[in-house]
């Protein structure tokens, strides 16, 4: 197949749909040096940790209470209202973040991997699945990856929004200023991606101590003030508050989930921080740092429930308040700046298992894998940034939109672990109903309750997630259906080996061609042929798999069988979290038989003419849409590091 042409068609055509791909090789993560396990190392990870991982969950403290006072107290006493929303906040922090994804999500990792799209290939790499488990795994990952790229957008807003309010909390002159100031903020952000981010993360760790050392203080000091608030450590006064008004509590829910937004990085930072770092760093500083300052705002907004609507400024000192404005916009920069790096990860793993076209990836730093920034995402994230922002100006309104995206991520993740704990843990159901149910019926309440906000504003991330559903699904589909088309128009390798003898001449040097398919005949080979009348001495037919594991080991690589007649088949394996180098990795096939000079190579690729069929497969829009996204998809030259002066394109024309 001229996958050469196309987009994954190499690299995920393997398995058109990543999911549905047979497992590969159980990926072993590069060993790290042995004093990546001393106390200094483990230190260090955990700093790091903090400005990266917890900068989204960090700045919830901004928003969460006073979103929360505010639902609940339109309906009952404010003072219960506080103690009870109070409570609840506490609590979710210690059953969902701590309990759930901390303790026991965080046990499900994929070869040291974890997010929705490395969990979802961890279940349904499970044996023995139903194939419409399977295929719900799949539409899961899918469902997931479209609810983060929503939630991808949001957080910046909201975030950055937060902070910037704070100027007007002392002086409604400042009001005009907070809607250009936080856009001025977050495109200037948005501009400096492409310079990378290593230096600035550097900072972000000791930024983020400082924060949660300044929020923590500043609660403990209001606690003091008015101990009384303690007694909502109770969940007798979250409870109460179902009991009392069980209408407004449960509404509140919806406000309540933004002290959780933020959890699933948790989960999918853990491939770059690994487990201790990322636990320590909640349970020893995150965790009590959020407590003390919720229960400060709580006890403030005791004292004077006049103030809930600055709830988070409330337990300032008024010498304080600029100061700490300040700092929660830093804290709000890099809270966005962790979303963003998010984004691209998620972006980068999606495109190598073909749930998205290829785009251009790039490597911004030397030494820091995880260091990438996708020119094409982040045009899409600024534009959708600086739209809602725009469109909603406030984040008093935008925190109606802001958790349904979260809250379906984590209905995704409590399923797909449930799955991976009976089938791979081999979990006994009088353990799992008990556990998952509780976690199910939490999440589920959470999601309802923000359900109830979509005609205020949630309708926005489920719009982002429909749209971006939409492309991945179209993409899948499209790319099944044309890999079919060429399937069913190539000639099978083995028949085209008995009649290769036949071939007037046979040129001196190595020619390679891409395929999709190790049993059939590229496209591009047919016409070089078919135009040039001549084969190579050597003729190398490649197949690039991605496998459901996020590293491949060196010794895993590549496989090459000799085919006879100086034809070699090659399958070159990469895992989801690498980037493909169809050059570097044939120059590794020394050892099987095959020395490849990528230098006085010939890579021979098709560039493909998709022609609309007069009954098209996916319908005429579909259609439409999926040949517009393999037209702008990033040319395979540059997607597979292809020397481009040793690259050969050739036309074919296909209908779909």
């Amino acid at each position: 197949m001229n996958t050469d042409n196309d987009t994954h068609t190499t690299a995920t055509v393997a398995a058109n749909d990543p999911l549905e791909a047979p497992p590969g090789q159980q990926a072993e993560l590069p060993h790290v040096p042995v004093q990546a396990d001393t106390w200094q190392r483990k230190a260090t990870l955990t700093l790091a940790a903090l400005g990266v991982v917890y900068g989204d969950i960090g700045t919830s403290p901004l928003y969460a209470v006073r979103q929360s006072a505010l639902a609940a107290g339109e309906h009952i006493a404010i003072q219960s209202a506080i103690m009870g929303v109070v409570s609840l906040i506490v609590w979710s922090l210690i059953i969902v973040v701590t309990l759930k994804y901390v303790l026991l999500i965080m046990r499900a990792d994929n070869d040291g991997e974890g997010g929705i799209l490395a969990l979802a290939s961890l279940a349904h790499r499970t044996q023995g699945l139903d194939r419409r488990v399977k295929v719900a795994i799949g539409t899961a990952a899918i469902l997931g990856l479209a609810l983060f790229f929503g939630d991808g957008m949001l957080t910046p807003a909201i975030s950055v929004l937060s902070a910037v309010e704070g100027l007007s909390v002392e002086s409604k002159t400042f009001e005009p200023l907070v809607v250009p100031l936080s856009l001025a903020i977050l495109i200037g952000l948005f501009v400096i991606q492409s310079r990378g981010t290593a230096r600035v993360g550097r900072l972000f760790g000791p930024v983020m101590v400082l924060w949660f050392i300044v929020i923590g203080a500043l609660g403990f000091v209001a606690i003091i003030r008015t101990p009384h608030i303690l007694w909502a450590l109770s969940p007798y006064y979250g409870l109460l508050l179902f009991v009392r008004e069980p209408w407004t509590a449960f509404v509140s829910l919806g406000s309540v989930v933004l002290a959780v937004t933020g959890c699933e990085t948790l989960y999918a930072d853990m491939g770059h921080f690994g487990k201790f770092p990322i636990r320590i760093a909640w349970l020893a500083f995150v965790f009590p740092a959020l407590v003390l300052n919720y229960f400060g705002q709580g006890a403030a907004l005791l004292r004077d429930p006049s103030k809930a609507d600055v709830a988070f400024y409330a337990v300032a000192p008024h010498w304080a308040h600029y100061p700490l404005v300040f700092l929660a916009t830093i804290a709000a920069i890099i809270a966005s700046q962790a979303v963003i790096s998010g984004v691209y990860s998620i972006t980068r793993q999606a495109v190598q298992l073909g749930q998205l076209p290829r785009m251009e990836i790039r490597h911004t730093s030397a030494t820091d894998y995880g260091q990438i920034y996708v020119p094409r995402m982040n045009a899409y994230l600024c534009t959708g940034v600086v739209l809602i922002v725009l469109i909603f100006k406030s984040s008093n309104a935008l925190a109606t939109a802001y958790g349904i995206a979260v809250t379906g991520i984590m209905v995704l993740s409590t399923v797909l672990v449930g799955i991976v704990a009976v089938r791979q843990w081999h979990w006994k159901m009088r353990v799992v109903i008990p556990v998952f149910g509780l976690l199910a019926l939490i999440d589920l309440a959470f999601l309802s309750s923000n359900a109830l906000k979509i005609s205020e504003g949630g309708w926005l991330p489920l719009f982002i997630a429909a749209f971006v559903y939409v492309v991945m699904e179209t993409w899948r589909l499209g790319r099944r259906a044309h890999l079919d088309r060429i399937r069913n128009e190539s000639m099978p390798l083995e028949l085209f080996l008995e009649r290769a003898e036949k071939t007037p001449v046979r040129v001196a040097g190595t020619a390679v061609f891409l395929t999709a398919r190790a049993d059939a005949v590229p496209s591009a080979l047919l016409h070089n042929l078919k135009h040039n009348k001549v084969l190579h001495e050597r003729v190398i037919v490649v197949q690039v798999m991605v496998d459901d594991t996020p590293f491949v080991p060196p010794d895993k690589r590549i496989e090459v069988e000799k085919l006879g007649k100086g034809f070699f088949s090659v399958h070159i394996h990469h895992g989801f979290f690498e980037t493909p180098d169809v050059p570097h990795a044939l120059t590794e096939a020394r050892p099987y038989g095959l020395a490849v000079d990528p230098e006085t190579t010939t890579f021979f690729i098709g560039r493909e003419t998709l022609v609309p069929a007069d009954n098209p497969v996916l319908g005429r829009w579909r259609t439409w849409l999926y040949m517009q996204l393999a037209s702008n998809a990033l040319s395979p030259v540059r997607f597979y590091h292809l020397p481009p002066n040793r690259v050969v394109e050739l036309g074919t024309q296909i209908t779909i």
